[in-house]
């Protein structure tokens, strides 16, 4: 091994040796190495040198190490050296150090198990994989599934993707991410969203077919292969699956720390739903069948939740809810089953207890009897040729029976789902082609291996033998396409081993057949074996101590069978009488069950710890005879294998080795045993072995040429640069076998791309010290001047500076003693003061302590006598009170005895009849008094009855007045109470401040006694806190100076905060802007693809004429009607285009649907809108009924005025007929006739007067109504709050002097109102009343000011009319001499004197101060301006009948003059010289329009919209002309004031547009063209609108041209909204052509030549960097952004317009760029990123030379330069770290780890970054806020806005060109 590259195994040189630990060591040579020598001198990294002896045999010498440019390559292939440590160590390094998961090895993908959740698997970074080469991106599951999807749709073949590996090292996971890509991607044909139904049987299958094991919580026991059906367009159909290997075992029995299937604990998770109540179910540490694990719970996983998951996924997939609560009663009853006690009856026999509730849950919820289950548990039933016996079973027999059952149920079970999946994932229709996705066990050996191991290494056998020929067929390809001799590779062939299996007297025959023994076992088998292989073939062994096992040399490694159990369970049988009892169910879902069960063969259940179960051959007929149920588990793997294989050679295989890197699941942590184990067993080292074997490493020529420059010398170079490779070579490598020249590449073996760099290190290595060398010298010499010229310096300054230190100690000596005498001097004086403030305090306390003792006793000997003299006192009294007391019981005792005795004697005496007597004397008399008085009163009584009956109404009144008195009372007396309560507490509040104050009183004497004790102290104090003083007023003003500071910085922050708030509002108005732009294409993108399905459902179904609906309702409604007439006729010519598409009817309802979703929100918003106006109006409706009701009691008295008023007028109209016949009759007196014009215009005048009579009659009458309106209510809010007046009716009032006197009318009324309550009781008569009369007065005061206004009226008239006469002579003499001028002079010179005429009447009534008259004047001078400007529009009408009588006769004289010499018709004359009106007249009068005839309009649309051509037609006119004639058609549509016209213009105009665009929406010529259109019709409809801010900067002219009839600003929204969709189609327009050059020109092209260097590959070639002829450069970007911009400039897009479009090809070039940078480990390096900011650079040259730095273009390429900056900045040290995250604010933490991560050095002088690094830089960006997305998003489009740009080009000016052919149009 490696003795041909013993010239490299020199000092330094790097090796790997064995290690028991880490596998593979790395050393290095201290000693260089001769051949023959035995030992290897070596240093390991860690600086321990060791001696390594060479097998003295052999010689090999150990592995060499790669350069370490090449680890952490992306393929294992091209690795220089490919041997086992150099695969180990290169996915190590991606994995610990670069966190990639992802390894190509040739064509397998290596998957590592991360064992945490990565954000790669976005739909971001499906969109990112979907149609790139493989080579071209990083590896990943994406990557193998784009390359298979492309395969089966180029090649037309169908693929397989192979996953395989260890439980644990995710499998399964990777088969689901392959099949979502797959559902993304590629989409469904039809309505069934077939690939949501295919992403739901996951959750399915691995509730019922994954479990927890040791080394996996989610681990798959059973293989299956998915079949995804594809049509003819590649889009998902359906799906079909077949599965392999259920562990049935598990189901009755799982190890410590393993569970059951997931399925039995998610129904117990979920026992408590009402509607699993009937399953009684518990926990899951209450069954048998799941508790044996010990841990029934996974962390992190929610079984409830997940149980909601598979009930749904059974939903989606069709099974409905009563199938699935039968799925859960035979689970329930599964795991009641295993909790049946069977109990010992003897030795022989067992039974089970009577009434044992789980089996009677069991017999109900599976539907059979409880005798028959419970007898046949216990028993068996034996056959012989004549009778058959039932015979007891023992106790362990009937328990393997049980769990036999439970066993043969779930896999029942189980197969019944699966075939029920394959159902709802059917295809309906044909199948064109399928990718299969085969997720199945990897090779597994343990410490016991049994039966399951031996199928699943078999099955493994077949898979590797099925890959090694794939992988030497394409080798074999290779080397003949490039036409380069080769030899036969040797590879493993494991035939012999597969031979050994299953040939005839193989393993599994040989099994077969002990099984059909009768007194078979696993001992006699076991010698078969012996007996047949042991001699025979060499990988068939014996264990040296065991007869009962066997050793097969697998090739992956040996393994050790254990023969029990092998013949049970390969049998796999069951109790026949149980399952006859189970057939006999009354449960029709477990009858479907074993509807075809087979016979058990044998009494007996199996034993065995697994089970395995093998889905039937699904082409096998549906009617079996018995035969086939007997098939063994061997035979049916082996048939169901056989299939498999078939099917797998009939596809193009990839595959996916996945690789557990350790057995703990921790995160990111690489076992190197492990991994070793399973690249072994995985077949991933027996690709490298073959790919070693031949040659592995391949360049191009470009490539290597590139690559090894370094090494020609100049004269080498040729123009060819083949044969200059080949030249080189050969001085390079001398041995020819070394190498082989294909057609396009160069074949190197194992190690001489190691050896070329190498030469090409060293030969740079040694320019480098050369050019340091020099550098070095220059650098010594500069350092060592400027070192001499500071000695020198440092020198002075050192000597002054002793000098100057020896002046300052003597100084300071002097003044220290002057200090110290003054401090001695101050000490003593201090001590001395002390003294003698002490000794005269001391005294002072002790004289007032002497008084105060004297004090207190006198003080208490007053008190004590003080206290005897009030005991006295009270002892006194207490001796008379009770005294009195005493002699008040006395005497009451006394009198009580006395007045009983009296009330004694009366009762005596009232019985005694002479006493009645005595009381009865003249009761008769009073008896008859009483009854004369009864009548007396009864008369009186209905006297007053009667009154009462008058009363009772003022009574009621007077009640109800009483009442609100009574309230108001009340009211008063609760604030009355409140009061008493205040005052209560205000007292007690008073009561206890005053003690307080006698409280404060007392302490204030005791705070004075102390004050003047502590007043000395005080001043002490005082002094020294003056002192203090001085001191704070320094740290004040510090202070002050601080918080000023403080204050700038605080305002300064919050000016950037107000920035970052106002930065914010706009980024979430773009948000919002962007959101509704997105909204509105979703809704055009639907409305397109419903318009074309309704047009092919049309071609077989024809559709009635559509209806119009009015444009000016609703802009949504105006855009669902632009199917106008022309667009039908266009759809009928386009017939049999659309015939020939075909509609697809499940895309239509699809679309249907979501379309009719969206026009149901649009209803439902309409209708909501609907509704608040529906509530407006129904509030103002009884607004308005309240007013009516509010005016009813006004109506007579308002219609006698009102004929009051019409009496008035009338006299006003007699007066004005008198004047208008005196007139006349003045008129007729004078020269000119009653016709005349001065007449007309007198006349006119006077009729003007007279409508402006009625318009103030009018006014008055309106007015009148709304003050009755308002004093009513007035009168109905009078009782609540004040009056206030009816803004609506003072808004509806004309002149502001009659709204003053009507409020102050009515103020006066609220003052001056007299107190009703007096007049009635509630006042409301009077308050009517009263507003009567003053409505009274207010009306008779206006009539009377309106009848002197009229008055003043007529006599204005009358002076009106003495002037008028005057003017009537100065008309007829202006009207003699305009006779006499031309017809085209006339108009000014008219003109002329009317403007004369007003300025000088302007001038006089300036003179005049009656405001009357100015009014007046005003008025007049309106009106006539009104007649003139009538005048003027009738002469244009006039002018322009003649101009087209002018036209049509020239027309005719044409045809004439073209006519002469052909017959002309008697009737004709062509020689009459008939002149048109010149030119310049014509364009003068020309007024900015278009006339067209209603049936040109189709015509009109068609020759200027759907035939006009950007190219050739266009190019010549002027910007944005369609939009101009547009317009000015629309203008005469407005002028003409004929809505229909409009409308349709309108409406035909945008469905054309869109019709040319959905036509031809690639063609970036068009859609600019018709976007600069469409935003200058938008701009002419704002222009020409009206609005006063869209007027600004228009002329006097351009106003002239603004709309008059039509507010037309709905449709400018809908206009809007069609540039918004045309805009995003040049969007995406655009970015379909860039697309494709970003890549190759932004990364893969060298702009600077020989800056990057080119990497060795692998298998997976990449794009080549060079510049080939196909290839894109960034010349080839900047070109297509030349010819975008000139584009558009030429067709006149805005300015602002332009700026957004580039700033949106800025976005997608750098977020492209960047997301494959991010993609791409090739691209991460130093010189990559020097050619990235060159290539920026050039893009920002090219936005200066177009004037587009302001656009916001180059802030949208910040994260590629940020990224470009930090593959060049040093990553190193924590300074390093600290820059990057302050210069990274544009790119998230995920994108600077990852490139950080990926970042690859491409020579030996520069180093990778280090994980302390990587770790450092995600600790300080921690806290960042910001989206975990790793990818920018290339869809993102910025929010488009269209400022208002008016035109400065006047539309009369504008010209037709005749190549338009609208020769139909008339300008007016």
């Amino acid at each position: 091994m490696n003795q041909e590259l013993h010239y490299m195994f020199v000092k330094f040189a790097r090796v790997w040796i064995p290690d028991a630990e880490e596998v593979w060591k790395s050393a290095e040579l201290v000693k260089d190495y001769k051949p023959g020598d035995g030992i290897l001198h070596l240093q390991l990294e860690e600086g321990q040198e060791i001696e390594h002896k060479l097998d003295p045999k052999t010689k090999n010498l150990p592995h060499l190490r790669n350069p370490d440019i090449l680890v952490g390559e992306n393929d294992l292939t091209a690795l220089s050296y490919l041997h086992e440590p150099a695969v180990l160590h290169n996915l190590k390094v991606r994995f610990i150090d670069s966190k990639l998961i992802y390894t190509y090895c040739g064509i397998v993908l290596v998957a590592i198990n991360p064992y945490e959740t990565l954000p790669i698997y976005g739909a971001d970074i499906i969109n990112a994989y979907s149609g790139q080469n493989m080579g071209d991106m990083d590896p990943h599951i994406f990557a193998v599934a784009e390359e298979a999807y492309k395969q089966m749709a180029r090649d037309e073949r169908n693929q397989s993707i192979i996953v395989s590996g260890e439980s644990g090292a995710g499998k399964t996971v990777s088969a689901k991410y392959a099949m979502r890509y797959f559902a993304t991607v590629s989409g469904s044909a039809s309505e069934a969203n077939v690939e949501e139904k295919v992403l739901a049987s996951n959750p399915i299958m691995e509730s019922i077919g994954n479990a927890k094991t040791t080394r996996n919580d989610n681990s798959s026991r059973f293989g299956k292969y998915i079949e995804i059906g594809f049509d003819k367009r590649f889009h998902i159909i359906g799906a079909n699956m077949r599965t392999y290997l259920l562990e049935k075992s598990r189901v009755v029995f799982q190890a410590d720390e393993e569970r059951n299937y997931h399925i039995f604990y998610q129904l117990c998770a979920s026992s408590h739903l009402p509607e699993l109540k009937t399953l009684k179910l518990g926990k899951a540490d209450e069954f048998h069948y799941t508790k044996q694990g010990g841990n029934p719970v996974i962390d992190g996983v929610n079984d409830a939740k997940e149980m909601t998951n598979t009930r749904q996924a059974f939903t989606l997939l069709g099974i409905n809810e009563s199938y699935q609560m039968g799925l859960f009663n035979i689970l329930a009853s599964i795991l009641h089953l295993g909790n049946v006690e069977i109990k010992d009856r003897d030795a022989d026999s067992c039974q089970v207890p009577p009434n044992n509730s789980h089996l009677t849950v069991f017999c109900e919820l599976m539907g059979v009897t409880y005798q028959d289950m419970s007898h046949w548990l216990c028993h068996r039933k034996l056959k012989t040729a004549n009778e058959t016996y039932i015979k007891t079973t023992p106790k362990l027999q009937a328990i393997n029976s049980r769990d036999a059952l439970a066993k043969h149920i779930y896999a029942k079970l189980f197969n019944w789902i699966v075939d029920h999946v394959n159902q709802a994932l059917h295809a309906n229709v044909k199948q064109h082609s399928f990718i299969g996705v085969l997720d199945i066990y990897g090779f597994e050996t343990f410490e016991i291996n049994s039966f399951e191991q031996f199928c699943i290494n078999y099955a493994n056998e077949k898979l590797q033998q099925q890959f090694n020929m794939h992988v030497f067929k394409l080798e074999q390809e290779e080397y003949m396409k490039e036409q380069i001799p080769w030899t036969l590779i040797d590879f493993y062939d494991n035939q012999p081993c597969i031979n050994l299996i299953e040939s005839k007297m193989g393993i599994l025959d040989l099994l077969d057949e002990e099984c059909k023994m009768p007194k078979g076992s696993d001992d006699s088998w076991a010698q078969k074996l012996y007996n047949t292989h042991l001699k025979t073939c060499a990988l068939f062994e014996k264990p040296r101590m065991s007869n009962r096992a066997f050793i097969i040399q697998h090739f992956a490694d040996k393994v050790e069978y254990q023969c029990d159990g092998f013949l049970e369970k390969n049998k796999d049988t069951v109790n026949e009488e149980q399952i006859n009892v189970l057939k006999a169910s009354k449960f029709d879902l477990l009858v479907e069950l074993f509807q075809d069960e087979e016979k058990a063969t044998t009494p007996t259940g199996p034993t065995g710890k697994r089970m395995l179960s093998v889905k039937p051959d699904p082409r096998g007929r549906p009617n079996q005879s018995s035969k086939e149920h007997k098939k063994t588990v061997g035979l049916q793997f082996r048939n169901s294998l056989h299939l498999l294989m078939e099917t797998l050679n009939a596809t193009t295989p990839h595959y996916v080795r996945c690789i557990k890197p350790n057995d703990f699941k921790y995160p990111f942590t690489f076992d190197p045993k492990r991994a070793v184990q399973q690249l072994r067993a995985c077949g991933v080292l027996e690709t490298i072995r073959i790919s070693a074997a031949g040659f592995p490493s391949r360049w191009t020529y470009q490539e290597f040429f590139s690559r090894y420059r370094v090494l020609m010398k100049q004269k080498d170079v040729l123009a060819d640069k083949k044969l200059t490779c080949k030249n080189v070579l050969e001085q390079l490598v001398q041995d020819q076998d070394k190498y082989q020249f294909g057609k396009t590449k160069i074949f190197f073996r194992a190690g001489q791309v190691a050896y070329l760099e190498k030469l090409r290190a060293d030969k740079l290595r040694a320019a480098c010290i050369r050019i340091q060398k020099t550098i070095r010298c220059w650098l010594a010499r500069k350092k060592y001047l400027r070192m001499k010229k500071a000695s020198v310096t440092i020198q002075r300054f050192v000597r002054g500076h002793l000098a100057r230190r020896l002046v300052k100690f003597m100084r300071r000596t002097r003044s220290a003693i002057i200090i110290q005498k003054y401090q001695r001097m101050y000490v003593e004086r201090t001590r001395f003061k002390r003294k003698k403030a002490a000794a005269l305090a001391m005294q002072c306390i002790l004289r007032a302590y002497l008084a105060r003792q004297s004090y207190n006793k006198l003080l208490r000997e007053h008190k004590t006598i003080l206290i005897q003299k009030m005991v006295r006192g009270w002892l006194a009294r207490q001796w008379y009170k009770r005294s009195m007391a005493a002699i008040v019981y006395l005497q009451c005792c006394v009198r009580r005895m006395r007045a009983r005795r009296e009330l004694k004697k009366l009762k005596i005496e009232a019985r005694s009849v002479q006493h009645y007597k005595k009381l009865n004397i003249g009761m008769e008399n009073k008896i008859m008094q009483l009854q004369r008085r009864i009548e007396e009163q009864s008369k009186e009584n209905k006297v007053i009855n009667e009154r009462l009956n008058g009363l009772e109404s003022s009574h009621a009144v007077e009640t109800e007045k009483l009442k609100k008195e009574v309230g108001r009372l009340r009211n008063a007396e609760e604030d009355a109470k409140v009061n008493s309560n205040k005052v209560t507490s205000l007292l007690e509040e008073l009561a206890r401040l005053r003690q307080e104050l006698a409280t404060t009183q007392k302490d204030k004497k005791v705070i004075e006694d102390w004050a003047e004790k502590y007043r000395d102290e005080m001043e002490q104090m005082v002094s020294e806190l003056k002192e203090q003083n001085g001191l704070l007023k320094g740290e004040k003003e510090d202070l002050n100076r601080l918080i000023q500071e403080q204050s700038q910085q605080m305002t300064e922050k919050m000016k950037r905060v107000l920035q970052e708030e106002t930065q914010q509002l706009e980024s979430d108005l773009n948000e919002e802007r962007s959101r509704y732009q997105n909204l509105l294409t979703e809704h055009l993108r639907l409305e397109e693809r419903y318009d074309d399905l309704k047009e092919s459902i049309t071609i077989a179904v024809p559709k009635p004429g559509h209806r119009r609906t009015d444009s000016t309702h609703s802009s949504n409604e105006s855009e669902s009607t632009y199917m106008s007439e022309f667009a039908e006729s266009e759809e009928g010519s386009r017939a049999g285009e659309d015939m020939t598409r075909g509609g697809d009817m499940s895309t239509f309802l699809k679309m249907q649907k979501r379309v009719s979703e969206l026009e149901q929100d649009k209803h439902s918003l309409q209708n909501e809108l609907d509704r608040r106006e529906e509530q407006f109006q129904r509030a103002r409706a009884r607004d308005d009924e309240e007013h009516k009701k509010a005016r009813s009691a006004e109506l007579e008295y308002e219609s006698l005025k009102r004929q009051e008023l019409e009496s008035e007028n009338k006299k006003l109209k007699h007066n004005l007929n008198d004047m208008r016949q005196l007139l006349s009759g003045n008129a007729g007196a004078g020269s000119s006739a009653p016709g005349s014009p001065a007449y007309k215009v007198l006349l006119e005048q006077l009729n003007s007067a007279n409508e402006e009579l009625d318009v103030r009659k009018d006014e008055v009458l309106i007015l009148r109504s709304q003050l009755v309106s308002h004093k009513e209510a007035m009168q109905h809010k009078e009782t609540m709050t004040e009056p206030m007046s009816h803004p609506e009716d003072l808004h509806k009032m004309k002149d502001a002097g009659e709204i003053t006197q009507a409020y102050m009318g009515l103020k006066d009324n609220n003052r001056s109102a007299p107190d009703y309550h007096k007049m009635n009781e509630d006042g409301e008569l009077w308050l009517v009343y009263e507003g009567l009369k003053e409505t009274n007065r207010l009306l008779e005061s206006q009539l009377q000011m309106q009848r002197r206004r009229g008055e003043e009226e007529v006599e204005g008239l009358r002076g009106e009319l003495q002037r008028m006469k005057e003017e009537n002579n100065r008309q007829q003499q202006l009207l003699a001499q305009n006779l006499q001028l031309p017809p085209e002079a006339r108009i000014e010179a008219s003109l002329q004197h009317e403007i004369t005429r007003l300025t000088n009447e302007n001038l006089e009534m300036q003179n005049t101060d009656d405001p009357e008259k100015i009014r007046q004047y005003r008025i007049s001078v309106l009106k006539r301006m009104i007649d003139l400007m009538e005048q003027l529009e009738k002469q244009d009408k006039t002018v322009r009948k003649l101009k087209k009588q002018l036209k049509v006769f020239a027309k005719k004289i044409g045809e004439l003059e073209v006519g002469q010499g052909e017959s002309v018709s008697p009737g004709q004359t062509v020689d009459e010289p008939i002149r048109p009106v010149n030119i310049p007249r014509r364009e003068k009068d020309f007024q900015g329009m278009l006339e067209y005839k209603k049936e040109d309009e189709l015509k009109l649309v068609k020759n200027l919209i759907l035939e006009l051509k950007p190219r050739g037609v266009a190019v010549n006119l002027i910007p944005g002309l369609p939009a101009y004639i547009l317009f000015m058609c629309l203008r005469h549509a407005d002028y003409v004031n004929d809505d229909q016209k409009v409308r349709s213009l309108l409406t035909c105009t945008i469905n054309s547009i869109k019709k040319i665009l959905k036509k031809r929406g690639d063609d970036f010529e068009t859609v600019s063209f018709w976007l600069s259109n469409t935003c200058r019709f938008l701009h002419c409809l704002k222009q020409y609108s009206g609005d006063e801010q869209f007027m600004k900067h228009n002329s006097t002219k351009q106003n002239e041209h603004c709309l008059s009839n039509f507010d037309l600003a709905e449709y400018r929204q809908v206009l809007s909204d069609l540039a918004i969709q045309i805009y995003q189609q040049l969007i995406k327009c655009m970015e379909n052509i860039l697309q494709p050059m970003i890549v190759s020109g932004m990364l893969e092209h060298e702009t600077i030549q020989g800056v990057s260097g080119i990497k060795p590959t692998g298998l997976r070639k990449r794009t080549s960097s060079i510049a080939d002829e196909g290839t894109y450069t960034l010349e080839s970007i900047l070109r297509q952004l030349n010819a975008f911009h000139s584009i558009m400039c030429q067709h006149g897009t805005d300015p602002e317009l332009i700026k957004q479009v580039v700033k949106q090809q800025f976005y997608i070039i750098g977020a492209v760029t960047l997301n494959n940078l991010l993609l791409r480990k090739d691209m991460c390096s130093w010189s990559k990123g020097m050619q990235i900011r060159y290539n920026v650079s050039q893009l920002e040259e090219w936005l200066r030379e177009k004037n587009l730095m302001m656009c916001s273009a180059k802030e949208t390429l910040e994260p590629l330069i940020q990224a470009a900056q930090l593959l060049q900045v040093k990553k190193k040290t924590d300074e390093d770290a600290e820059a990057i995250c302050s210069m990274c604010n544009a790119l998230t933490t995920s994108q600077i780890v990852k490139v950080l991560n990926l970042y690859t050095p491409l020579n030996e002088f520069e180093e990778r970054v280090s994980v302390t690094f990587i770790r450092t830089i995600q600790t300080r960006l921690r806290d960042r806020m910001e989206s975990p997305q790793l990818l920018m998003d290339t869809k993102m489009i910025y929010p488009v806005t269209f400022p208002f740009n008016p035109s400065s080009l006047a539309l009369e000016t504008i010209q037709i060109p005749t190549s338009l052919n609208l020769a139909f149009l008339t300008r007016v």
